[in-house]
């Protein structure tokens, strides 16, 4: 190697270390972290216990949103560096049109907490799915309940063509359906227990599943951010390990109900109810093979294919192997 080459690659890489020095410093000021409202977790009391800054050492700001797809926007604009729950639909939107995030870990599973609602005036159900054609809907689009819609409405026939679908955030849908101005909304959390008050939903849970509809949130991060503070990252994955444990172990469930319905604007009846229908993994079943270890990839392979042929996007990876990273949740595992 010439001696030039040598030194272009010596000054290449003191500005990658100034460049990450420069990164670390700026995150060692405090980092932000989106979540959702009326989706109660165990996390929100390691939140609201302050776990996350005592454990990790820089302080938070949580930032509240409605749609995963606002997460994304929020990470790729670096606004945000953690997104909590954030549904697999919205991440393979975005990881499919280039973004290079990943996901960290499940943060929960809920096939009973994600639906649509059939107003209650038309009177259709499973067995009458087919007059849905030329309805209209609202869909919060490029979410779970987008890819849910797309696979339910696949399995009874429905050409979703046929259909008026009209984007919207969960909560303005459970509006328009109670004020009859949709025949069909689909949502999650707080809002599709409103949706429920004006109507009924098509397949249960353990159908859906049946049909391969799962439906679970992630952790997710900027896959620079990752990189560049592992140490980080993998404190925040232990604290909310931690926090579930706990939640399911149910020793502390009446103190820990209490705090995260507060946080999560909510009274503590529909926390619990709401929580009775989540499954937060250990972290033993996350790194096994029907998540982390393999699953988690596959299933976010085949949403890809899903929009994909109903055109919601343009083209999908190869492989979203890659969009998922092991390390942080393996070396929380060892804390």
């Amino acid at each position: 190697m010439k001696l030039k080459s040598k030194l272009l690659g010596a000054v290449a890489g003191l500005a990658s270390l100034a460049a990450l020095q420069a990164q670390a410093a700026e995150h060692s000021e405090g980092i932000t972290v989106a979540y959702f409202l009326e989706w109660p977790m165990p996390f929100q009391y390691a939140k609201e216990m302050g776990m996350y800054e005592e454990e990790m050492g820089v302080p938070i700001e949580w930032v509240s949103f409605d749609t995963g797809t606002a997460m994304s926007a929020a990470m790729a604009s670096g606004d945000v560096q953690i997104s909590v729950s954030q549904g697999v639909p919205p991440f393979v939107v975005a990881a499919s049109a280039g973004q290079d995030i990943q996901v960290l870990d499940v943060a929960v599973s809920y096939a009973e907490n994600d639906n649509c609602v059939v107003a209650s005036a038309l009177e259709i159900d499973k067995s009458t799915a087919g007059d849905l054609a030329g309805k209209k809907v609202a869909v919060p689009l490029g979410t779970a309940a987008h890819y849910g819609f797309l696979k339910q409405m696949d399995h009874f026939g429905v050409d979703v063509a046929s259909m008026d679908v009209v984007d919207m955030a969960p909560a303005e849908g459970a509006a328009a359906l109670a004020q009859g101005s949709l025949d069909m909304a689909c949502g999650w959390g707080g809002a599709l227990r409103r949706m429920k008050e004006s109507g009924n939903v098509l397949l249960t849970g353990a159908e859906k599943e049946d049909l391969g509809i799962l439906v679970f949130d992630v952790t997710s991060a900027p896959a620079d951010f990752v990189a560049e503070n592992p140490d980080m990252v993998a404190k925040f994955l232990k604290v909310t390990a931690d926090a579930n444990a706990m939640w399911n172990a149910g020793e502390n469930k009446d103190e820990m109900l209490e705090v995260i319905a507060q946080d999560a604007g909510m009274d503590m009846d529909a926390t619990a109810e709401t929580m009775a229908t989540f499954v937060f993994p250990s972290v033993e079943e996350q790194l096994g093979p029907k998540w982390l270890g393999g699953g988690a990839a596959e299933f976010m392979d085949g949403v890809a294919q899903v929009f994909l042929d109903a055109g919601s996007i343009d083209s999908k990876r190869d492989s979203y192997a890659d969009a998922v990273a092991v390390g942080p949740l393996e070396s929380a595992q060892g804390m």
